[in-house]
């Protein structure tokens, strides 16, 4: 089973599921010519997937397309079911960075005929993650910046604050579609400048105070 750890390595959780949320920046969502939605876009990523930051990501040979999309990731700590704001902020134990590695092409194709693209997003080494910060000791004021190297260039960068669904409401919807439970993993969506990555690449993320995040592509 795979494992995620608080920043001194003196605790870990087993990881139950991945919940990767979707059009949460408007910007991001106006780059890819797509619409709001009045609720959270939902998918999900196989644990298999998971690798730590440090680990490279291998490119896909059945792929031409590799694009990058840096998010804030929430730790479950306790299971939950229809969740109040409320109880979703409280079973929010802590934050990491995460790279939710994604094959446009395959993607695009999929959406064109109305498949889902789950390859597109599961693919091995297609979840990359960093150590995570408890709530306990620091909590989010979502005036930190998230961004996101290639080569030293920066590709994306955005305040917390620009998402459209926060933490406690993201946990409480997907509770009230699916039980979350301890260990469980929510990427929040991505910023804009989401771009094609080559074999090389050298890929560094932040968000200030609470994780960094690198990687390579293979």
């Amino acid at each position: 089973m795979k494992k995620v750890f608080t920043h001194d390595r003196k605790q870990s959780f087993d990881v139950g599921k991945i919940v990767c949320v979707g059009r949460n920046y408007m910007d991001h969502i106006k780059e890819l010519g797509h619409q709001a939605e009045e609720k959270p876009v939902l998918f999900l990523k196989p644990t298999s997937a998971m690798i730590y930051s440090g680990e490279k990501i291998i490119y896909p040979s059945f792929s031409s397309n590799l694009h990058h999309e840096i998010e804030l990731v929430l730790l479950v700590g306790k299971t939950i079911t229809n969740a109040t704001l409320e109880e979703a902020n409280d079973a929010i134990i802590g934050y990491g960075i995460g790279l939710d590695m994604t094959l446009r092409d395959l993607q695009n194709q999929a959406k064109d005929k109305g498949n889902p693209w789950t390859i597109s997003k599961c693919f091995d080494t297609s979840a990359v993650i960093s150590d995570f910060i408890l709530k306990e000791d620091y909590e989010l004021n979502f005036e930190e910046t998230i961004s996101l190297k290639v080569n030293g260039e920066i590709r994306q960068k955005e305040t917390l604050n620009k998402m459209m669904f926060k933490p406690d409401e993201l946990v409480s919807y997907i509770s009230s579609r699916m039980t979350l439970e301890e260990g469980d993993l929510i990427f929040t969506g991505t910023p804009s400048g989401v771009s094609g990555l080559n074999k090389g690449d050298k890929l560094e993320g932040e968000i200030t105070n609470v994780a960094k995040i690198e990687t390579e592509i293979s």
